[in-house]
C-alpha cells in the first residue's frame, strides 16, 4: 500500500512529455546512445531530466522512453519515481556489475531476480527484509527474449551497495556463501521503489569486472564485455515491444 505522505513529490511540468507504459533506464552513456540508435531516435532529441537525458520513441505497439545515464541507488530512485509519475508502468534497468561468484566472468549477462540491500535508499520504501525482489512477470519476459535470441545468461540474486570502494574480501566471501552472483549500486533500490509504486520492474546486467578471487580484475576494455553490452541493447529493443 502506497503512503503518499511525502512533502516533496515527483511532478510533471507542462513542457515534459506524458510517457507510455514502457521505459528503460540505462546506466552507461555509451549504452544509452546505442539503444537510441537501435530505436532510430536522434541523439539531440531529448529532454533534460535531472542530470540525465530522457528520450521518447513510438512504434506500432507502444510508446517507449529511455532515460540515463545514472549511477547509485538514490539517483536511480529519483529517476524511477519521476518516470512513474509521468506515466511509465513497466521499467527495465540496464547496467554493469562486478562478478562475485566464481562462476561469473567478465562479459557474462545476469538477470537479477532479487538484490541484497546494502544501500540506504530501500529502507525508505517499506522494505522489511534484507532483499528487494524483481517483478516475476518482467523477469520471465526478459528470459523468454534472451532464450529466443539464444543468449546465455545467469539468473539469481545480486548485492547492491553504496560503497564501491568498500567491497572487502570479508564481504565478498560472505556473499559467495549465499550464492550471490554479482554486485552493483542500483538494483535493490530500483526493485524497492518499483514494489512501493506498484509497477513492474526488472533488470539486466553485464559483468564489467571480477572480485571473486579477492583481487580486482577490471574488464571494461575486454572485447566480450563490449560485445555482450551490444547484445543486451539489441535484446532490450525487442523486449520493449513485448512488455
Amino acid at each position: 500500500m502506497i503512503i503518499n505522505d511525502a512533502i516533496v513529490k515527483p511532478v510533471k511540468g507542462n513542457k515534459f512529455p506524458s510517457l507510455g507504459p514502457v521505459s528503460v533506464m540505462v546506466c552507461s552513456q555509451e549504452d544509452l546512445r546505442l539503444i537510441c540508435n537501435l530505436m532510430n531516435i536522434r541523439e539531440d532529441n531529448f529532454s533534460n531530466l535531472f542530470m540525465s537525458r530522457l528520450y521518447t520513441a513510438s512504434n506500432a505497439n507502444t510508446d517507449i522512453s529511455i532515460a540515463g545515464p545514472l549511477i547509485g541507488a538514490p539517483y536511480a530512485a529519483m529517476l524511477l519515481e519521476t518516470l512513474v509519475a509521468w506515466g511509465a508502468q513497466k521499467i527495465i534497468l540496464f547496467g554493469w556489475c562486478g562478478g562475485v561468484s566464481l562462476n561469473v566472468k567478465i562479459g557474462d549477462i545476469i538477470v537479477p531476480t532479487a538484490s541484497i540491500i546494502d544501500e540506504g535508499t530501500s529502507k525508505h520504501y517499506g522494505i522489511r527484509s534484507s532483499k528487494a525482489m524483481a517483478s516475476k512477470n518482467v523477469v520471465r519476459k526478459i528470459q523468454v527474449e534472451l532464450i529466443k535470441e539464444n543468449i546465455k545468461y545467469h539468473k539469481g540474486t545480486i548485492w547492491s551497495t553504496d560503497a564501491i570502494f568498500r567491497e572487502t574480501p570479508r564481504k565478498v566471501k560472505n556473499f559467495q556463501k549465499k550464492d550471490i552472483l554479482a554486485v552493483d549500486m542500483e538494483m535493490s533500490a530500483f526493485f524497492a521503489v518499483g514494489r512501493y509504486r506498484s509497477i513492474e520492474v526488472g533488470g539486466i546486467l553485464v559483468v564489467s569486472d571480477e572480485l571473486a578471487t579477492f583481487k580486482w580484475r577490471p574488464g571494461f576494455r575486454e572485447k566480450r564485455f563490449k560485445q555482450n553490452r551490444k547484445v543486451v541493447c539489441e535484446a532490450i529493443q525487442s523486449l520493449c515491444r513485448v512488455l
